[in-house]
């Protein structure tokens, strides 16, 4: 018997749209991941719709029946039409068939039936529609059982995974993005299919490619996606700096972590605090210049001195391949490689206020993340040394809040300008004037002046005077 969900298709866009295919004799189906979601209970804003004939028409046939003011965007070559309404997005598409020729991503399309249309789905858990049709309205179509695959928790191409990955190789990337969203396996066959198709992805533009790396590092559990992607040999093509931190050195009994793995473990720590994809992101690159700083030291075993140098220089270049943006998202993650030891330093030492002040200093607005970033890297097996550290933690974040009420260094600006160092002693731009600001810098962090206009004018002309300079 077939299952019927119509109980389940709560949203009035459904009436609509059966309404408009009618008045258009035309089929209907819901398709995709809402029908997906719907049957896992996941909160779905996004419908596609899918009818046999023009997909054009019919969003426009819909868009009328709700409101004539609707606007209707859509692309003729494609056939697909899209709108909004209430905060919703829907997508409309004809039912189609499509081949592929061996060098291109672009498929040769024909009009075909909702069967055809199933077919060229990337995944069972993706092929399924909802019939919108006054004759089976609800009526659930699943012709690769998807619903079973959904309790078995597992990732399967609805045809020969060969011919789904080589007909669009962007693919590989949805299979692992799918499974560390919905944590779940990625059937068997599929998975040699990826490991034999892997090079087959470098047809794809970064831009896709990139947008399904960033839905990986938003899931729940990154780790999983990132560890498929590994395994499959992916990684090492698309992200191949990240794929070096993988594996464990050994000289006279002296081993140091591996840092793939670590980096993945300090990645979900810092999901589980935090959504934001630019924090991750600083996660996963906090320690991406550890292999080309690696050394072995016969007293003090392996270490990577200036990793976090090295790798904030880094940050720009890996974000311009990858398409990811230039501006402010940037530079917070490089700030954040950069900075990612001091907190750890403090935390391992006793806790200064010139240290404390140094901190407030350089990570501005961006503490609390650097904090977040930071306890999420102490990823220590020896639970007495982790515990050890993350308490000391918390006395950092104490005397972070005690120094800034005092002193009131987040987001400083110096309270000398170089304009008034120039105005006072009556001099032209100089290597002069800059030394005289660090002076005043340093001796506020230092705690030797108080942070105030008063504190620092009576430090400048004392500079100055030793520079031979007078107010005038």
């Amino acid at each position: 018997m077939a299952t019927n969900l119509k109980n389940k298709l709560q949203h009035e866009i459904f009436e609509k749209v059966a309404e408009a295919a009618k008045n258009l004799s035309l089929e209907s189906y819901v398709v995709g991941g809402y029908v997906r979601d719907l049957i896992l209970k996941r909160s779905s804003k996004d419908i596609d719709f899918v009818c046999v004939g023009s997909g054009i028409e019919l969003a426009k046939e819909t868009a009328r029946i709700i409101n004539p003011k609707i606007k209707v965007s859509y692309f003729k070559n494609f056939g697909t039409a899209h709108f909004r309404w209430n905060d919703w997005d829907f997508e409309f598409v004809g039912a189609r068939k499509e081949s592929y020729q061996r060098d291109s991503r672009n498929p040769i399309v024909e009009e075909g039936t909702i069967n055809d249309d199933q077919n060229r789905r990337d995944f069972t858990i993706n092929a399924m529609a909802i019939s919108l049709n006054e004759n089976n309205y609800g009526v659930l179509i699943d012709p690769f059982d998807g619903v079973a695959d959904m309790q078995d928790k597992i990732i399967k191409t609805p045809l020969a995974p060969d011919q789904t990955f080589s007909d669009d190789p962007l693919r590989m990337m949805r299979a692992i993005r799918f499974a560390s969203q919905l944590n779940f396996q990625i059937d068997l066959n599929t998975f040699k299919s990826i490991r034999r198709n892997k090079d087959r992805i470098k047809i794809i533009s970064q831009e896709r490619i990139t947008d399904e790396l960033n839905k990986i590092i938003l899931s729940k559990t990154p780790s999983i996606g990132f560890e498929i992607l590994f395994d499959t040999g992916l990684l090492a093509i698309i992200f191949p700096e990240m794929h070096k931190l993988q594996g464990i050195e050994d000289i006279q009994g002296k081993r140091h972590k591996d840092n793939f793995y670590h980096t993945l473990e300090v990645l979900n720590n810092t999901a589980a605090k935090s959504d934001d994809l630019w924090l991750r992101w600083a996660a996963i690159l906090h320690d991406i210049a550890k292999p080309p700083t690696k050394k072995f030291d016969k007293n003090k075993g392996w270490t990577f001195h200036g990793h976090e140098v090295l790798g904030s220089k880094w940050v720009p270049k890996l974000f311009k391949r990858m398409k990811l943006p230039l501006d402010g998202k940037m530079k917070f993650v490089k700030k954040l490689v950069f900075l990612h030891l001091r907190p750890i330093a403090l935390a391992k030492s006793i806790v200064t206020d010139a240290g404390i002040r140094r901190l407030l200093f350089e990570a501005g607005e961006d503490l609390e993340s650097l904090l977040i970033l930071c306890r999420a890297d102490i990823t220590s097996k020896n639970e007495a040394k982790k515990q050890k550290y993350l308490n000391n933690f918390d006395l950092v974040e104490k005397r972070c809040k005690e120094v800034e009420e005092k002193d009131k260094l987040r987001n400083w600006q110096p309270p000398i300008t170089g304009e008034i160092i120039m105005k006072t002693f009556n001099i032209a731009p100089c290597r002069a004037i800059g030394n005289i600001k660090n002076t005043i810098r340093e001796a506020i962090l230092e705690g030797d002046i108080a942070n105030n206009y008063d504190a620092a004018y009576e430090l400048m002309l004392a500079e100055g005077k030793k520079l031979g300079y007078e107010a005038k």
